[in-house]
């Protein structure tokens, strides 16, 4: 059974940093694509950042320059790290984890993150 673990969300002040990471337990398959995506209060989740296991990287314009998304594929680790942090980054931040053939797609449970001005 698959399970993803995130860690690292908390209360930030602006400005600050957070770093989070996802660890995939029971992954039998290889992974394409491992990601973050973000759901604030009262608005549909969205794309923050993935990486594929060839190394390319997608970014939300609201995230580039100041979010970077890495990977461990050995660990099937996932990480996030988060610089100059805003209020508008506030949101439950959820890990995915993605496979194309046969397709597989697993959420992690989210974690907090809140920024306060």
């Amino acid at each position: 059974q698959v399970q993803l673990v995130e860690s690292g969300g908390g209360l930030v002040q602006a400005g600050g940093s957070l770093r989070l990471s996802c660890a995939a337990s029971g992954i039998t398959f290889s992974i394409n694509v491992m990601g973050w995506y973000r759901q604030a209060p009262g608005k549909q989740r969205e794309l923050v950042a993935d990486l594929s296991s060839g190394g390319f990287s997608n970014y939300a314009d609201s995230v580039k320059g100041r979010f970077t998304i890495s990977r461990d594929n050995a660990k099937n680790t996932v990480y996030l790290q988060m610089d100059s942090l805003n209020a508008e980054d506030t949101a439950v931040y959820y890990c995915n984890v993605a496979a194309y053939s046969p397709y597989r797609n697993y959420w992690g449970q989210g974690t907090q993150v809140t920024v306060s001005s």
